[in-house]
């Protein structure tokens, strides 16, 4: 089973990326927001259990986010692996997919990292907005506290499975097309 980590700060082109990585590699791209506005949506009991926290302003806790994560891997069985996007963001929650995939007698495959320039980030993210509606990536204050986060909270994710030699960082800048090749050469080195 493959299990890849694509990673990177808002507007890195996580969301683009994944999906031609499905398509490449035949896998089952999870992204974490999803799982939150699915199981919500359908009242699930981890749902119903995330919306408590939610509505109080609360972060969800990471035994929350993983159980909805083993449930979507429990429903999917038979792919050929998983593109985790979003997940894991703080070395806890790293820790716990190792458990998680460790269960299941698996690991981590590699966590691949797109680098970007926090300006091309913020561009993006300001382009996105005309798009997307999103309030987040609209104002420049916000991209740049969201890009900071990441920075001082997210990024320890990616030396955490560095030390464990299953990080690759790829430069996140040029076409779609060389950005996708160039994540597949850093993946294709994990699976030789």
């Amino acid at each position: 089973m493959i299990t890849l980590i694509l990673f990177g700060p808002p507007g890195s082109g996580k969301g683009t990326q994944a999906a031609n990585l499905v398509e490449q590699y035949g896998l089952l791209h999870i992204s974490t927001g999803d799982l939150f506005r699915y199981e919500m949506k359908n009242d699930t009991p981890l749902g119903l259990e995330a919306k408590s926290y939610i509505e109080k302003g609360e972060l969800v806790p990471d035994s929350v986010t993983i159980g909805m994560l083993k449930n979507k891997m429990d429903a999917n069985q038979n792919v050929k692996g998983y593109i985790l996007d979003g997940f894991p963001r703080t070395t806890p929650q790293a820790e716990a997919l190792d458990k998680l995939l460790a269960s299941q007698s698996d690991e981590v495959t590699a966590l691949v990292a797109l680098e970007v320039a926090d300006e091309i980030l913020t561009e993006r993210l300001l382009g996105r907005a005309a798009t997307s509606g999103r309030a987040d990536d609209a104002d420049v204050n916000i991209i740049k506290n969201r890009i900071e986060v990441y920075k001082e909270q997210t990024s320890v994710v990616a030396e955490y499975y560095g030390r464990m030699e299953k990080a690759a960082y790829v430069n996140g800048v040029g076409s779609i097309e060389a950005i996708g090749n160039r994540l597949c050469e850093a993946i294709d080195a994990f699976l030789d």
